[in-house]
Protein backbone atom coordinates (compact mmCIF):
# COMPACT_ATOMS: atom_id res chain seq x y z
CA UNK A 1 0.00 0.00 0.00
CA UNK A 2 1.22 3.41 -0.47
CA UNK A 3 1.41 5.58 2.71
CA UNK A 4 1.40 9.18 3.23
CA UNK A 5 2.25 10.53 6.87
CA UNK A 6 1.86 14.29 7.42
CA UNK A 7 4.59 15.21 10.35
CA UNK A 8 5.53 18.24 12.35
CA UNK A 9 8.79 17.24 11.22
CA UNK A 10 10.51 13.84 10.09
CA UNK A 11 14.07 15.01 10.09
CA UNK A 12 14.27 16.91 13.17
CA UNK A 13 13.67 15.41 16.42
CA UNK A 14 15.13 18.84 18.09
CA UNK A 15 12.50 18.97 20.89
CA UNK A 16 9.97 16.38 18.87
CA UNK A 17 9.70 13.39 20.72
CA UNK A 18 6.82 11.86 18.05
CA UNK A 19 9.60 11.89 14.93
CA UNK A 20 11.10 9.25 17.00
CA UNK A 21 7.91 6.80 16.73
CA UNK A 22 6.79 7.66 13.34
CA UNK A 23 10.51 7.37 12.13
CA UNK A 24 10.78 3.66 13.75
CA UNK A 25 6.49 3.08 12.09
CA UNK A 26 7.37 4.35 8.81
CA UNK A 27 10.54 1.83 8.76
CA UNK A 28 8.77 -0.76 9.54
CA UNK A 29 6.39 -0.36 7.15
CA UNK A 30 8.93 -0.42 4.40
CA UNK A 31 10.49 -2.89 5.69
CA UNK A 32 7.33 -5.01 5.01
CA UNK A 33 7.11 -3.93 1.39
CA UNK A 34 4.70 -0.53 1.17
CA UNK A 35 5.35 2.58 -0.07
CA UNK A 36 5.46 5.34 2.32
CA UNK A 37 6.70 9.43 1.97
CA UNK A 38 6.61 11.54 4.45
CA UNK A 39 5.55 15.51 4.39
CA UNK A 40 6.72 18.01 6.91
CA UNK A 41 6.21 21.70 6.22
CA UNK A 42 9.62 23.74 5.26
CA UNK A 43 8.90 26.51 7.89
CA UNK A 44 8.25 23.47 10.73
CA UNK A 45 9.34 24.41 14.21
CA UNK A 46 10.97 21.89 15.01
CA UNK A 47 13.19 22.08 11.94
CA UNK A 48 13.68 25.57 11.69
CA UNK A 49 15.33 24.89 15.44
CA UNK A 50 17.09 22.29 14.27
CA UNK A 51 18.83 24.20 11.70
CA UNK A 52 19.52 27.31 13.79
CA UNK A 53 20.94 24.98 16.37
CA UNK A 54 23.15 22.55 14.67
CA UNK A 55 23.28 23.77 10.56
CA UNK A 56 22.85 21.97 7.02
CA UNK A 57 25.60 19.16 8.66
CA UNK A 58 22.10 17.67 11.20
CA UNK A 59 19.92 17.40 8.25
CA UNK A 60 22.21 15.28 6.24
CA UNK A 61 23.24 13.49 9.19
CA UNK A 62 19.46 12.33 9.23
CA UNK A 63 19.61 10.68 5.99
CA UNK A 64 22.61 8.89 6.66
CA UNK A 65 21.20 7.26 10.12
CA UNK A 66 17.72 6.59 8.21
CA UNK A 67 18.48 5.46 4.47
CA UNK A 68 14.90 4.04 3.82
CA UNK A 69 13.06 6.85 5.05
CA UNK A 70 11.75 9.62 2.85
CA UNK A 71 10.59 13.31 3.80
CA UNK A 72 9.72 15.79 1.36
CA UNK A 73 9.12 19.27 2.30
CA UNK A 74 6.21 21.01 1.83
CA UNK A 75 5.62 24.92 0.93
CA UNK A 76 2.57 26.84 0.27
CA UNK A 77 2.27 26.06 -3.62
CA UNK A 78 2.77 22.02 -3.02
CA UNK A 79 0.18 20.10 -4.82
CA UNK A 80 -1.24 17.66 -1.68
CA UNK A 81 -4.17 16.47 -3.96
CA UNK A 82 -1.68 15.32 -6.20
CA UNK A 83 0.16 13.31 -3.61
CA UNK A 84 -3.07 12.12 -2.23
CA UNK A 85 -4.54 10.68 -5.37
CA UNK A 86 -1.35 8.09 -5.28
CA UNK A 87 -2.05 7.10 -1.77
CA UNK A 88 -4.07 4.43 0.18
CA UNK A 89 -3.68 5.48 3.42
CA UNK A 90 -2.83 8.90 4.95
CA UNK A 91 -2.09 9.67 8.09
CA UNK A 92 -2.28 13.48 9.84
CA UNK A 93 -0.35 14.31 12.80
CA UNK A 94 -2.11 16.81 15.30
CA UNK A 95 0.53 19.74 15.07
CA UNK A 96 -0.37 20.11 11.43
CA UNK A 97 -1.76 23.65 10.08
CA UNK A 98 -5.31 23.08 10.94
CA UNK A 99 -5.93 24.82 7.50
CA UNK A 100 -4.15 21.54 5.86
CA UNK A 101 -6.00 19.29 8.61
CA UNK A 102 -9.33 20.54 6.55
CA UNK A 103 -7.90 20.22 3.15
CA UNK A 104 -6.73 16.85 2.99
CA UNK A 105 -10.54 15.94 4.77
CA UNK A 106 -12.29 17.55 1.93
CA UNK A 107 -9.68 15.66 -0.45
CA UNK A 108 -11.27 12.40 1.07
CA UNK A 109 -14.95 13.97 0.93
CA UNK A 110 -14.63 14.37 -2.84
CA UNK A 111 -13.76 10.60 -3.55
CA UNK A 112 -10.82 10.33 -1.93
CA UNK A 113 -9.99 6.46 -2.07
CA UNK A 114 -7.46 6.42 0.93
CA UNK A 115 -8.38 5.85 4.28
CA UNK A 116 -7.62 9.31 6.55
CA UNK A 117 -6.63 9.00 9.81
CA UNK A 118 -5.78 11.82 12.76
CA UNK A 119 -2.76 11.22 15.18
CA UNK A 120 -2.69 12.58 18.30
CA UNK A 121 0.76 12.71 20.67
CA UNK A 122 0.37 15.64 22.86
CA UNK A 123 -1.72 17.01 25.73
CA UNK A 124 -3.53 19.83 23.76
CA UNK A 125 -6.89 17.71 23.61
CA UNK A 126 -6.80 19.02 27.45
CA UNK A 127 -4.55 22.01 28.17
CA UNK A 128 -5.64 23.97 25.18
CA UNK A 129 -8.80 21.93 24.01
CA UNK A 130 -9.93 24.89 21.50
CA UNK A 131 -7.24 24.18 19.55
CA UNK A 132 -8.19 20.40 18.57
CA UNK A 133 -11.62 21.59 18.89
CA UNK A 134 -11.22 23.90 16.01
CA UNK A 135 -9.76 21.25 13.70
CA UNK A 136 -12.38 19.86 11.26
CA UNK A 137 -12.40 15.68 11.62
CA UNK A 138 -15.46 15.56 9.62
CA UNK A 139 -14.27 13.50 6.91
CA UNK A 140 -11.61 11.78 8.96
CA UNK A 141 -11.77 7.92 9.35
CA UNK A 142 -10.52 7.34 12.65
CA UNK A 143 -8.00 9.28 14.87
CA UNK A 144 -5.21 7.46 16.52
CA UNK A 145 -4.97 8.70 19.68
CA UNK A 146 -1.56 7.78 22.30
CA UNK A 147 -3.59 6.86 25.34
CA UNK A 148 -6.78 5.67 26.48
CA UNK A 149 -7.35 8.88 28.16
CA UNK A 150 -6.90 10.83 25.27
CA UNK A 151 -9.09 8.32 23.45
CA UNK A 152 -11.77 9.05 26.19
CA UNK A 153 -11.19 12.81 25.51
CA UNK A 154 -12.31 12.95 22.01
CA UNK A 155 -15.19 10.63 22.52
CA UNK A 156 -16.57 13.14 25.24
CA UNK A 157 -15.82 15.97 23.01
CA UNK A 158 -17.24 14.27 20.14
CA UNK A 159 -14.39 14.84 17.88
CA UNK A 160 -13.81 11.98 15.02
CA UNK A 161 -16.08 9.11 14.12
CA UNK A 162 -14.01 6.38 15.61
CA UNK A 163 -11.02 6.70 18.19
CA UNK A 164 -8.44 4.12 18.79
CA UNK A 165 -5.66 4.20 21.17
CA UNK A 166 -2.48 3.91 19.62
CA UNK A 167 0.77 4.17 22.12
CA UNK A 168 4.29 5.31 21.10
CA UNK A 169 6.63 2.51 21.46
CA UNK A 170 10.60 1.83 21.01
CA UNK A 171 12.34 1.54 17.40
CA UNK A 172 14.11 -1.60 18.27
CA UNK A 173 15.86 -1.51 14.97
CA UNK A 174 18.19 1.21 16.71
CA UNK A 175 17.25 1.32 20.36
CA UNK A 176 18.57 -1.96 21.76
CA UNK A 177 21.63 -3.09 24.15
CA UNK A 178 24.67 -1.84 22.97
CA UNK A 179 27.10 -4.55 24.47
CA UNK A 180 30.90 -3.38 23.86
CA UNK A 181 30.60 0.12 25.31
CA UNK A 182 32.66 1.27 28.36
CA UNK A 183 30.71 2.93 30.93
CA UNK A 184 31.97 6.84 31.62
CA UNK A 185 29.24 8.04 34.02
CA UNK A 186 26.78 6.84 36.62
CA UNK A 187 23.44 8.81 35.41
CA UNK A 188 22.38 9.93 32.41
CA UNK A 189 19.06 11.79 31.69
CA UNK A 190 17.93 12.42 27.97
CA UNK A 191 15.44 15.40 27.69
CA UNK A 192 14.22 18.69 27.23
CA UNK A 193 13.44 21.58 29.86
CA UNK A 194 9.80 21.43 28.59
CA UNK A 195 8.41 25.01 28.62
CA UNK A 196 8.44 24.97 32.86
CA UNK A 197 6.02 21.83 32.63
CA UNK A 198 8.31 19.57 34.67
CA UNK A 199 10.92 22.49 36.10
CA UNK A 200 10.05 21.24 39.99
CA UNK A 201 10.10 17.72 39.08
CA UNK A 202 13.45 18.18 37.19
CA UNK A 203 15.00 19.66 40.48
CA UNK A 204 13.25 17.15 42.73
CA UNK A 205 13.78 14.45 40.89
CA UNK A 206 17.22 14.65 39.51
CA UNK A 207 19.50 17.52 40.33
CA UNK A 208 18.99 17.24 44.13
CA UNK A 209 19.57 13.34 44.07
CA UNK A 210 22.67 13.59 42.03
CA UNK A 211 23.70 16.20 44.04
CA UNK A 212 23.11 14.01 47.42
CA UNK A 213 24.87 11.06 46.12
CA UNK A 214 27.74 12.80 43.93
CA UNK A 215 26.95 11.20 40.96
CA UNK A 216 28.89 11.17 38.10
CA UNK A 217 25.82 12.54 35.39
CA UNK A 218 24.78 13.83 32.62
CA UNK A 219 21.99 15.57 31.18
CA UNK A 220 21.06 15.76 27.09
CA UNK A 221 18.56 17.73 25.70
CA UNK A 222 17.49 21.56 24.39
CA UNK A 223 16.05 24.61 25.66
CA UNK A 224 17.55 25.30 28.55
CA UNK A 225 17.40 28.41 30.17
CA UNK A 226 20.82 30.20 31.84
CA UNK A 227 19.08 29.86 35.34
CA UNK A 228 18.67 25.82 35.09
CA UNK A 229 22.34 25.28 32.76
CA UNK A 230 23.46 27.43 36.07
CA UNK A 231 21.94 24.62 38.60
CA UNK A 232 23.16 22.22 37.04
CA UNK A 233 26.59 22.65 36.87
CA UNK A 234 26.56 24.06 40.29
CA UNK A 235 25.21 20.46 41.38
CA UNK A 236 27.99 19.00 39.14
CA UNK A 237 25.94 18.03 36.25
CA UNK A 238 27.65 17.72 32.87
CA UNK A 239 25.46 19.33 30.00
CA UNK A 240 25.59 18.01 26.87
CA UNK A 241 22.82 19.81 24.48
CA UNK A 242 20.78 18.35 21.83
CA UNK A 243 21.53 14.82 20.83
CA UNK A 244 20.67 13.13 18.08
CA UNK A 245 18.08 10.57 18.86
CA UNK A 246 19.99 8.14 16.72
CA UNK A 247 23.01 8.21 18.49
CA UNK A 248 20.75 7.77 21.92
CA UNK A 249 21.65 4.14 22.50
CA UNK A 250 25.48 4.80 22.53
CA UNK A 251 25.22 7.15 25.34
CA UNK A 252 22.46 4.52 27.18
CA UNK A 253 24.88 1.79 27.36
CA UNK A 254 28.02 4.10 28.40
CA UNK A 255 26.34 5.15 31.75
CA UNK A 256 24.51 2.60 34.71
CA UNK A 257 21.14 4.30 34.93
CA UNK A 258 18.11 6.70 34.05
CA UNK A 259 15.47 8.21 35.04
CA UNK A 260 12.19 9.13 33.53
CA UNK A 261 10.45 12.54 34.61
CA UNK A 262 6.84 13.43 32.78
CA UNK A 263 5.66 16.24 32.18
CA UNK A 264 2.77 17.32 34.64
CA UNK A 265 0.08 18.19 32.42
CA UNK A 266 0.34 14.06 31.38
CA UNK A 267 0.53 13.30 35.02
CA UNK A 268 -2.15 15.51 35.90
CA UNK A 269 -4.71 15.44 33.32
CA UNK A 270 -3.32 12.36 30.63
CA UNK A 271 -2.87 9.39 32.92
CA UNK A 272 -1.16 5.88 31.55
CA UNK A 273 0.73 8.18 29.38
CA UNK A 274 4.33 7.95 29.66
CA UNK A 275 7.24 9.80 27.47
CA UNK A 276 8.30 7.82 24.39
CA UNK A 277 12.20 7.76 25.97
CA UNK A 278 10.67 5.48 28.72
CA UNK A 279 9.86 2.76 26.17
CA UNK A 280 13.56 3.60 24.02
CA UNK A 281 15.63 3.23 27.52
CA UNK A 282 14.03 0.46 28.53
CA UNK A 283 15.10 -1.29 25.11
CA UNK A 284 17.89 -0.63 25.79
CA UNK A 285 18.38 -2.41 28.27
CA UNK A 286 19.50 0.08 30.86
CA UNK A 287 17.83 0.10 34.63
CA UNK A 288 15.71 2.98 34.78
CA UNK A 289 14.28 5.27 38.11
CA UNK A 290 10.86 6.89 37.33
CA UNK A 291 9.23 10.12 39.12
CA UNK A 292 5.55 9.33 39.61
CA UNK A 293 2.80 9.05 36.82
CA UNK A 294 -0.11 6.32 36.49
CA UNK A 295 0.76 3.34 34.93
CA UNK A 296 -3.31 3.22 34.16
CA UNK A 297 -3.32 0.85 31.14
CA UNK A 298 -0.41 -1.59 32.81
CA UNK A 299 2.23 -0.89 29.96
CA UNK A 300 4.65 -1.78 32.46
CA UNK A 301 5.18 -3.93 35.51
CA UNK A 302 6.95 -1.41 37.90
CA UNK A 303 8.96 -3.11 40.68
CA UNK A 304 10.11 -5.43 37.52
CA UNK A 305 10.44 -3.28 34.25
CA UNK A 306 11.39 -0.19 36.52
CA UNK A 307 11.44 1.21 39.58
CA UNK A 308 8.98 4.10 40.90
CA UNK A 309 10.06 6.94 43.08
CA UNK A 310 7.25 8.79 44.83
CA UNK A 311 9.55 11.61 46.01
CA UNK A 312 12.75 12.77 45.72
CA UNK A 313 14.36 11.34 48.67
CA UNK A 314 13.28 7.96 47.46
CA UNK A 315 14.65 8.88 44.10
CA UNK A 316 18.18 8.76 45.51
CA UNK A 317 17.50 6.16 47.60
CA UNK A 318 16.39 3.65 44.81
CA UNK A 319 19.07 5.11 42.53
CA UNK A 320 21.53 4.29 45.22
CA UNK A 321 20.38 0.73 45.73
CA UNK A 322 20.59 0.04 41.16
CA UNK A 323 24.19 1.38 41.75
CA UNK A 324 25.26 -0.51 44.23
CA UNK A 325 23.27 -3.99 43.69
CA UNK A 326 24.22 -5.50 40.78
CA UNK A 327 21.68 -8.31 40.98
CA UNK A 328 19.00 -5.34 40.88
CA UNK A 329 20.14 -3.77 37.87
CA UNK A 330 20.42 -6.87 35.78
CA UNK A 331 16.95 -7.75 36.86
CA UNK A 332 15.31 -4.25 35.98
CA UNK A 333 17.58 -4.13 32.71
CA UNK A 334 16.12 -7.80 31.70
CA UNK A 335 12.55 -7.25 32.42
CA UNK A 336 12.47 -3.85 30.86
CA UNK A 337 14.03 -5.10 28.13
CA UNK A 338 11.31 -8.06 27.97
CA UNK A 339 8.78 -6.14 28.19
CA UNK A 340 9.47 -4.10 25.18
CA UNK A 341 10.31 -6.41 22.88
CA UNK A 342 7.22 -8.29 23.90
CA UNK A 343 4.82 -5.36 23.80
CA UNK A 344 6.00 -2.10 22.90
CA UNK A 345 7.97 -1.91 19.74
CA UNK A 346 6.95 -0.13 16.58
CA UNK A 347 6.41 -3.87 15.15
CA UNK A 348 3.55 -3.84 17.21
CA UNK A 349 2.28 -0.47 16.40
CA UNK A 350 2.55 -1.40 12.49
CA UNK A 351 0.31 -4.15 13.59
CA UNK A 352 -2.01 -2.30 15.06
CA UNK A 353 -2.42 0.56 12.64
CA UNK A 354 -2.79 -2.35 9.91
CA UNK A 355 -5.91 -3.58 12.35
CA UNK A 356 -7.26 -0.14 12.88
CA UNK A 357 -7.42 -0.10 8.77
CA UNK A 358 -8.95 -3.37 8.14
CA UNK A 359 -12.16 -1.92 10.24
CA UNK A 360 -12.78 1.78 8.87
CA UNK A 361 -11.77 3.56 5.51
CA UNK A 362 -12.89 2.37 2.32
CA UNK A 363 -13.36 -0.96 1.41
CA UNK A 364 -10.44 -1.06 -1.50
CA UNK A 365 -7.97 -0.24 1.23
CA UNK A 366 -9.52 -2.88 3.63
CA UNK A 367 -9.02 -5.62 0.83
CA UNK A 368 -5.67 -4.02 0.72
CA UNK A 369 -4.24 -4.33 4.16
CA UNK A 370 -6.21 -8.19 4.22
CA UNK A 371 -4.43 -9.47 1.14
CA UNK A 372 -1.18 -7.74 2.05
CA UNK A 373 -1.09 -8.98 5.87
CA UNK A 374 -1.79 -12.42 4.46
CA UNK A 375 0.52 -12.51 1.98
Amino acid sequence: MNFVFYTHSLVSDWNHGNAHFVRGVISDLVARGHQVIALEPEDGWSRQNLMADQGEAAVAAFYRDFPDLLSVSYGPDFDHEAVLGDADVVVVHEWTDPALVARVGRARAAGGAFTLLFHDTHHRAVSAAGDIAGMDLEHYDAVLAFGETLRERYLKAGWGRAVHVWHEAADTRRFKPQTEMERDGDLVWIGNWGDDERTAEIHGFLIEPVRRLGLKATVRGVRYPDAALATLKDAGIAYGGWLPNARVPAVFARHSVTVHIPRRPYVESLPGIPTIRMFEALACGIPLVSAPWDDAEGLFRPGDDFLFARTGDEMADRLRDVLHDNDLAAHLATCGLERIESRHTCRHRVDELLAVLATCGPDRVRSLTTAKEAA
